[in-house]
């Protein structure tokens, strides 16, 4: 059982981090480079929310959105 946990231990830490370790040995070398990477994902997080939200108004001005609260049983 020990060698499990030992695997799931070294699967996060060893193989699932690699992307963060990069970053954090990115912002030490050069931190604009850093910064600008970081500034792209905001912006495409902005990007897909406004397009979420869009969406969201297409759907309710036709109708096409239920807000039916008797849709689940504990909302009775």
């Amino acid at each position: 059982m020990t060698s499990f946990f030992n695997g799931l231990g070294f699967l996060f830490e060893k193989i699932l981090f690699i992307p963060m370790d990069f970053f954090a040995k990115l912002e030490l070398e050069n931190w604009w480079t850093a910064n600008i990477i970081t500034w792209i994902f905001i912006l495409i997080t902005c990007y897909y929310f406004v397009f979420w939200l869009k969406q969201l108004q297409l759907f309710k001005a036709k109708d096409e959105d239920t807000q039916d609260t008797t849709a689940h049983s504990f909302l009775k």
